[in-house]
């Protein structure tokens, strides 16, 4: 791995090792964040930790707090808790999203699921699924032939188009974690998301799934490893939808 993998690694070992605390402060309320949420206890302290293991690898952007050092021809982009409501209310689906890009391009994504330890890695020269306990162990991420499910996050804020995707019978889950939902879009039969894009949420999470049928703009995203069902579902979302 390379020295910059190594210190991500690190750094998600000591956040979830913090956030499992018992510290009560955690769930505190602060200010508003950078990406437009109020920043919990466990937000700011997993910023830090990931501030302090990453600063050596370029300037850092962070939904929290900004820009903590000035953006350079070399920037980190990360989400320090990607589904903090979840982690607040107990809900097991929540982790760190964390991309790098060097002159406008990026290089790395890393998306970690600190619930099961799933962390998954895409370099330039490199894509694979490893694990917080066995972090040597590379694994490659491989389509699930049995997958019954996708993901369509925020659908709630969709009724409509919930009601024809039911109709189409495409089943699906709203778990509440964009980043983590983008990175499993492999092992699922689509990932949807109709919303803000921010790229804190995105970016890792595109990047690492950049190998599957996909679409996104401003309006959505659609990620699929099956042709047939992100055909299918691009249409129902552009001419029943839009």
């Amino acid at each position: 791995m390379s020295a910059f993998i190594d210190a991500v690694i690190l750094s998600l070992l000591e956040v979830r090792t913090r956030i499992n605390s018992s510290e009560t402060t955690l769930f505190d309320s602060y200010s508003l964040g950078d990406g437009g949420d109020i920043s919990s206890g466990f937000d700011l302290v997993a910023e830090s930790i990931l501030f302090k293991h990453l600063k050596t690898f370029g300037s850092f952007y962070s939904e929290e707090s900004g820009w903590m050092t000035p953006c350079s021809d070399v920037n980190i982009i990360a989400d320090p808790i990607d589904g903090s409501d979840n982690f607040s209310s107990s809900f097991p689906y929540y982790g760190v999203s964390i991309a790098r890009e060097i002159a406008g391009k990026t290089t790395d994504g890393i998306v970690c699921n600190l619930v099961n330890g799933d962390v998954f890695i895409r370099t330039s020269d490199e894509y694979y699924k490893t694990s917080l306990d066995n972090p040597i162990l590379k694994l490659p991420v491989l389509p699930s032939q049995n997958s019954k499910i996708g993901l369509f996050e925020k659908s709630y804020e969709h009724p409509d188009l919930i009601e024809i995707l039911i109709g189409e019978k495409f089943k699906f889950r709203s778990p509440g974690a964009l980043a983590l939902s983008l990175a499993y879009a492999p092992l699922v039969k689509y990932v949807l998301f109709l919303g803000t894009m921010r790229q804190f949420d995105i970016q890792a999470g595109l990047y690492l799934s950049q190998h599957l049928y996909s679409f996104s703009d401003e309006r959505y995203i659609l990620l699929s490893p099956d042709k047939e069902v992100f055909e299918r579902i691009r249409l129902i979302v552009e001419k029943e939808y839009f």
